[in-house]
């Protein structure tokens, strides 16, 4: 279990250069954002917690890239290199503002098991959100309700939670509702490192 953290707790966590850790970081690793951006603290306010997303790394060897599995407001699920975020965040050529810590499920991911994660997840890009389902996303966070099963619109940690379910590995919930900082709570889940 990774242990609850506060805002500045993140920040004083030695940083490492992402060129340092690049090659040990995994697909089936977990990549969760503690942002500074009015949604974020919106998020973080909800749920109690300084992780406002959370996302599933996918190292695809062919490339020679490290991508988030994402699920992102305004845009839905994603496949997002992580230099992007690190350096042009949102095209803007700015980085993400905020902290990003790599974790990792233990016992590790086989590789069918991270297969399955991220094919499903795969299966699930470009579900869109609407103009109204940052509302929905607000409602369901201030009220702890999951997602109904025919509603294909995620939030972050609903997404990382149906691909994982997907290799076989079920994350601890709070009632019918997952936010990052359940994932991050969940014995399974140990910090690697804060990168940027």
């Amino acid at each position: 279990m990774a242990d609850a953290l506060k805002k500045r707790e993140i920040a004083a966590l030695p940083i490492k250069r992402y060129e340092e850790v690049r090659s040990e970081i995994r697909s089936g690793d977990l990549a969760f954002c503690s942002g500074s951006y009015v949604f974020s603290k919106i998020i973080q306010g909800f749920t109690g917690s300084v992780w406002s997303h959370v996302g599933l790394i996918y190292r695809d060897e062919h490339l020679r890239r490290v991508f988030i599995l994402e699920s992102e407001v305004g845009i839905g699920v994603r496949l997002v290199p992580i230099s992007k975020y690190l350096r042009d965040y949102h095209g803007r050529r700015r980085p993400y503002r905020g902290q990003m810590v790599v974790a990792r499920v233990n016992p590790v991911l086989g590789d069918e098991q991270v297969r399955n994660a991220v094919s499903h997840g795969m299966d699930l890009l470009t579900k869109p959100y609407d103009n109204f389902e940052i509302l929905r996303i607000a409602a369901r966070i201030a009220f702890r309700v999951g997602r109904r099963t025919q509603d294909r619109k995620f939030i972050c940690s609903e997404l990382v939670d149906e691909c994982y379910r997907a290799a076989g590995v079920k994350f601890k919930r709070r009632d019918n509702f997952i936010s990052p900082d359940d994932i991050w709570r969940d014995p399974v889940v140990t910090s690697i490192a804060r990168i940027h």
